[in-house]
């Protein structure tokens, strides 16, 4: 599924999927539960959530069992660079040079973060 095409995740929405992607195929009590070791939030609001993420195709849902098993529908690296993109769009008229300039100015990158970032220069170097 193409999320610029259909439906970005919202903030709820974002939040079950980063369950589903970290622990995999899940109910909605066990999603549910994880949601809630971080805030409350009602078993019946996950509930209704996880069903307009399977309308939405974010999720899908098995429904062989009385127990609802629900699988994500969206890849955890592509919902991120659609995200991601659309942010860079929204945010910085499109130019990821000024938001990755505007990051590293506020806030000190460690010496490991730097070496990463040098080499990762480097590699786009090679490649181009």
């Amino acid at each position: 599924m193409n999320l610029k095409k259909s439906f970005s995740p919202t903030e709820s929405e974002l939040e079950i999927l980063q369950v589903l992607w970290e622990k995999g195929p899940s109910t909605v009590r066990e999603v549910n539960a994880i949601l809630n070791e971080r805030r409350e939030v009602g078993y019946t609001t996950s509930l209704k959530i996880m069903q307009i993420m399977t309308e939405k195709e974010l999720v899908t849902r098995n429904t062989d069992s009385r127990t609802h098993i629900y699988h994500p529908a969206v890849r955890e690296n592509t919902t991120q660079n659609n995200l991601l993109e659309s942010f860079i769009e929204k945010t910085y008229r499109g130019s990821a040079m000024q938001m990755v300039m505007q990051v590293l100015g506020n806030k000190k990158a460690s010496p490991d973060e730097i070496s990463e970032l040098k080499k990762l220069i480097n590699d786009l170097e090679d490649n181009s």
